[in-house]
C-alpha cells in the first residue's frame, strides 16, 4: 500500500511537469520529518520496520507506551535499506534512487546512512567522531583527547576534558555526544544544552551542575552581597563564630566569620562557597568544636 500512494505521488509531480527539474531537485523539501527533509525512509535493522529517519524510529521505540523490554535505538551505521519516497523502491542505501534516478539527499553520507535536503546546515562528516556533524568542516576542530568537535574560535584558549561530550546532559539527562541540540561549552569544560542553560539562568542557577564552578564573571553580585552583608550586622552572639568554607570556584579552603547570607573566599573573592565541618587538618573531635565555635 505505501509504494501505491508514492507512485501516485510521482505521477502528480509528472502531472505538474515538476519531472523536468533535475534529479536533485526533483521532491525537494516536499518529504521528511520533523527532523529531516529527505526523499527516502530507511528499514530498521533492529526490528525490521520502516521510519522517516533514526529520530522517528529512536523516539516510537523509546516512547512510554512501549514495552521497556522492547525498548532500543537504532544501530545508525548498520541500516542496509532504504526506501525512496517518490516511487516507493526499496534498494540497498545510496544517494540516488536506482528506480526512478532522483537524488534522495542533496548532503549524502554513506558511512552514518545519513539523508538530507537542507544543505544550509553545512553537514560534514568527521572521521574521529565517526559521525556527521554540523556547522561547516572548516569551523571546528576535533580534540581527541575530549574526543569530539569544538568550535576553532575557543581553540586557544581550549581547556581539555577527557570525553568531555561522552556524558549525558546534567540537566536533561539526554546523551551529549549524538544530540542534534546546540551545546555550549561552560568555563570549567563541562559541556551542556544550550537550551538548558538558558533554563538554568531562567531559575537564577549560575553555577555548574557537575562541579558548582561559576558560570560567568560573577564579579557585580559579589559586590553586591558585600553591600548587603555589611548592611546586616549578625547577633553578638554569633559575631565571634567563625567556620571553615570550601571555594567551588578555586577550590581554596579558608576559615571565615559565620554569616547567615553567605562566605566570602578569602582567596579569590567568591562567595561561591560552601560550609565544611572544619578545618583540613583537624580531628573528629576538633570539628564538632569547630562548627559550634
Amino acid at each position: 500500500m505505501e509504494g501505491q500512494v508514492e507512485a501516485v505521488l510521482v505521477s502528480e509531480f509528472c502531472e505538474f511537469g515538476e519531472m523536468n527539474l533535475s534529479k536533485t531537485q526533483l521532491g525537494s523539501g516536499t518529504f521528511g520529518c520533523s527532523h529531516y527533509r529527505r526523499r527516502c525512509k530507511i528499514r530498521a535493522p533492529c526490528c525490521d520496520e520502516i521510519f522517516d529517519c533514526r529520530h522517528c524510529h529512536n523516539e516510537a521505540k523509546n516512547s512510554l507506551e512501549t514495552n521497556p523490554a522492547h525498548q532500543h535505538d537504532i544501530p545508525r551505521h548498520e541500516v542496509k535499506k532504504v526506501i525512496c519516497s517518490l516511487c516507493g523502491t526499496e534498494q540497498d542505501v545510496q544517494q540516488y534512487c536506482i528506480s526512478c534516478g532522483v537524488c534522495m539527499g542533496k548532503y549524502f553520507c554513506a558511512v552514518c546512512k545519513f539523508f538530507d535536503d537542507d544543505i544550509s546546515k553545512n553537514q560534514y562528516h568527521c572521521n574521529e567522531c565517526g559521525i556527521c556533524r554540523t556547522g561547516g568542516k572548516e569551523n571546528f576542530f576535533h580534540c581527541k583527547n575530549c574526543g569530539c568537535c569544538y568550535s576553532k574560535l575557543m581553540e586557544d584558549g581550549h581547556r581539555c576534558l577527557e570525553m568531555a561530550m561522552h556524558r549525558n546532559c546534567p540537566v536533561c539527562y539526554e546523551f551529549l555526544f549524538d544530540s542534534t541540540e546546540k551545546i555550549s561549552v561552560l568555563p570549567c569544560s563541562h559541556l551542556i544544552h544550550f537550551e538548558c542553560l538558558k533554563e538554568m539562568e531562567l531559575h537564577h542557577r549560575y553555577s555548574c551542575p557537575i562541579c558548582s564552578k561559576s558560570i560567568c564573571d560573577m564579579s557585580k553580585l559579589w559586590k553586591k552581597l558585600d553591600e548587603v552583608i555589611a548592611s546586616t550586622p549578625m547577633p553578638e552572639i554569633y559575631r565571634s563564630k567563625m567556620v571553615w568554607i570550601l571555594c567551588n570556584d578555586c577550590g581554596a579552603k579558608c576559615e571565615v566569620q559565620f554569616h547567615i547570607v553567605a562566605h566570602k573566599c578569602l582567596n579569590c573573592n567568591s562567595y561561591n562557597t560552601r560550609q565544611t565541618q572544619g578545618a583540613p587538618t583537624a580531628s573528629c573531635s576538633t570539628n564538632v568544636v569547630e562548627m559550634v565555635r
